[in-house]
């Protein structure tokens, strides 16, 4: 059996295929895995560390603000680089001839699994938002069957008979984690409550300003690990120097990305969880049984970390701040209210009973069971 993944280049659509790919490892041994999608450097590196053939091809994007460059763009890439990625996409799968294509969703996955529909081959789609864009929204009428993270009734436009309800994959060896081990890891100095911030894989530069702002506050309170983003880092590093003092730096632990080993250690350490509201990182901190408090990206298409952010808030979770009130000293007050006077017990508890844990084993088992028809 051969297997084909599609999908965009961002921590949100790799990981989920990743974690996707280990279960099907687990379960049939004689299976060939391949990556068809857009080249970058992220993607590059965690499929070859997986053992996954990749296969790159030009992709294209609609670009939804409104200038003459981006109007230029997406003329550029909705009459050249589609049309071109969805030949050689054609041509890939001809000569590879995969069983079954399985798109996590994108645009990168768009020339994939036009390519594949071109050939006959079965299309399976995962969509992790509440509310789709627009390449999922094509693929969508070409699969037989898509698989969503949040209910059947909150997700929005695909027809219900189509819709599977699994969660988001996340991948297992997350959840294993010694908290000894952790604490060492991690550098953990102190016995105060510790705040985890995530902007995505990427980072996010607003709430990195965010929390620069308020850091030595914040510090007096909690102990904080942060993910940066690369693009970020040196600025922490600088701010921390000149504005904390010297008996606080040491409960600020930044790092330009978290490894996955990293990841497990501060989402278990953590006892609450600041982060943006794609739904990968909704899925892990659930999974962790974490409270969270979440900042949805405004800019996101379709406004899906919004939508994903109240549908996961209404189990009592989560809180949401929206980002353009979301000003330093309130945030501030916020977090400081949720630990003295919120049930961070019971936010836990509500994300345990929301956590979807087995999303890949369930996805893998549909797919096995589709080959073997």
């Amino acid at each position: 059996m051969k297997i084909f993944f599609a999908g965009g280049g961002t921590g949100g659509h790799i990981f989920p295929i990743v974690a996707v790919a280990r279960e099907i490892k687990k379960k049939e041994q004689n299976i060939e895995l391949a990556y068809l999608g857009p080249e970058d450097d992220f993607s590059s590196k965690t499929f070859f560390n997986e053992g996954i053939k990749t296969y790159f091809i030009l992709s294209g994007k609609i670009r939804r603000y409104l200038n003459p460059l981006a109007l230029l763009q997406n003329i550029f890439d909705v009459f050249i680089k589609i049309p071109l990625g969805t030949i050689q996409a054609f041509l890939i799968l001809f000569f590879t001839a995969p069983d079954l294509i399985f798109c996590k969703g994108g645009y990168g996955s768009l020339p994939a699994a036009i390519g594949g529909w071109f050939l006959g081959i079965p299309v399976f789609l995962h969509e992790s938002d509440v509310e789709p864009g627009l390449a999922n929204k094509i693929i969508s009428h070409i699969s037989p069957i898509i698989f969503v993270s949040f209910s059947i009734q909150e997700t929005a436009y695909f027809p219900a008979e189509k819709m599977v309800s699994v969660g988001n994959p996340i991948r297992p060896e997350l959840l294993q984690v010694n908290l000894n081990s952790a604490k060492k890891e991690m550098g953990i100095k102190s016995n105060k409550p510790i705040l985890l911030f995530l902007g995505g894989s990427q980072g996010s530069t607003r709430i990195n300003d965010l929390i620069l702002q308020i850091l030595s506050k914040l510090l007096k309170i909690f102990e904080i690990i942060h993910q940066t983003g690369y693009k970020d880092f040196e600025t922490a590093r600088i701010n921390v120097l000149s504005f904390v003092p010297k008996e606080l730096q040491n409960l600020y632990h930044f790092y330009p990305f978290l490894t996955e080993e990293q990841i497990k250690y501060s989402m278990a350490l953590a006892d609450c969880v600041v982060s943006r509201a794609g739904a990968g990182t909704i899925f892990e901190i659930a999974a962790f049984h974490k409270p969270s408090i979440l900042i949805p990206l405004p800019e996101s298409a379709q406004n899906h970390q919004v939508k994903n952010a109240y549908a996961y808030a209404k189990t009592g979770a989560a809180i949401v701040l929206e980002e353009e009130n979301c000003t330093p000293n309130f945030f501030l007050e916020k977090v400081v209210d949720l630990y003295e006077y919120g049930n961070l017990e019971l936010m836990a508890k509500a994300a345990e009973k929301f956590s979807k844990p087995e999303a890949a084993s369930k996805i893998t088992q549909y797919i096995i069971e589709f080959l073997k028809k």
